[in-house]
């Protein structure tokens, strides 16, 4: 992989580069994607039957910059890790004496910052030799001593290897995935295009993990273990549902939906998530009002905006549905 992007990084440097534009929110043309693609024969171990594929690497511009600043920001983290182990002579500061151990510590800092190769530490053995008189007492001309030397591993230089940094700073934005389909079929451009919108099952699991909080369970059952789990994945499906459902109405019609994001009111939007259309529905509230006697009871709920029926629409409930939750029990 890092051959094909080393190579797709030299033809961009000759605009030799396949590019999809697209128009933003603003009406501005911007790139989203670039790339080139090549063919490779695959095949089976011990088959002599194989098949061809395509091979495409595709640069998005606005993954370099933040995979960039990214590793900028691992570098300097690495470095005042580093510059921690060795730190200058004084009270409380613990200085390292075996260099073995210290060359074990340089590699763990490097490799929790993922920055191996990418950083040079030069160190060096520091003996600071001082008398000491043996025995207890004050010392004399005539008093036996001994000399002390006492040792260290200093860092006194941190390197960036600037080529490899170089390097790696030019593949980042790129990715590279294949496909079997021929060009006839699908072209450069709708392969990157379907490529990034296509549904990612990791998501279902990552609501289960952070939203959903199906981890730690206090539960010590069995049956109220499964029973938990039955519950919070069944809570998942239908948020999964909600939001295929919205989206495919929204696609079909080439339509966005404004109102969804709490930041922008005016922001369009035409693939909400399950969790912005359950904030759109965040102020409505229902009221039951039961009289002393527990004869009559009354409802009342929030009377819905045009942005909340729409939403109820085109999730095919329509608001009769919502509506009989304000159905009256009048006694006789």
């Amino acid at each position: 992989m890092e051959a094909w992007i080393s190579e797709g990084g030299a033809r961009g440097e000759t605009s030799e580069l396949v590019r999809v534009l697209r128009t933003n929110d603003r009406g501005h043309e911007v790139l989203t994607a670039e790339g080139d693609e090549c063919e490779r024969t695959c095949g089976a171990q011990g088959r002599h039957e194989g098949w061809t594929e395509r091979v495409m690497v595709v640069r998005a511009p606005w993954q370099a910059h933040p995979q960039a600043a990214g590793l900028d920001k691992r570098l300097r983290h690495a470095e005042t890790a580093l510059a921690a182990l060795t730190p200058p002579r004084g009270r409380g500061k613990r200085q390292s004496t075996e260099e073995a151990t210290l060359v074990e510590a340089i590699d763990l800092v490097r490799k929790a910052h993922r920055v191996e190769g990418l950083l040079g530490v030069v160190w060096e053995k520091q003996v600071e030799p001082h008398t000491q008189y043996l025995g207890r007492g004050r010392g004399s001309a005539s008093r036996p001593k001994r000399v002390i030397e006492p040792t260290r591993s200093h860092i006194t230089r941190m390197a960036r290897q600037a080529n490899n940094i170089a390097g790696l700073r030019q593949r980042c934005g790129w990715k590279a995935f294949v496909t079997n389909a021929r060009p006839t079929r699908l072209s450069w451009e709708d392969a990157v295009l379907g490529y990034r919108n296509e549904y990612r099952v990791e998501r279902v699991f990552n609501h289960l993990k952070r939203r959903r909080h199906i981890a730690p369970l206090f539960v010590k059952l069995n049956d109220q273990i499964e029973g938990l789990t039955y519950l919070l994945t069944l809570g998942v499906r239908v948020l999964t549902v909600t939001e295929c459902v919205l989206r495919r109405s929204l696609e079909q019609e080439q339509a966005t939906r404004p109102g969804l994001h709490l930041e922008n009111k005016r922001k369009m939007t035409g693939t909400p998530t399950a969790e912005r259309l359950l904030q759109a529905f965040a102020g409505v509230s229902l009221t039951i009002i039961q009289s002393p006697a527990g004869a009559d009871i009354l409802r009342r709920i929030t009377p819905l905006s045009g942005g909340q029926e729409a939403i109820l629409h085109r999730l095919g409930l329509g608001t009769p549905l919502y509506r009989q939750l304000e159905i009256q029990n009048m006694g006789s």
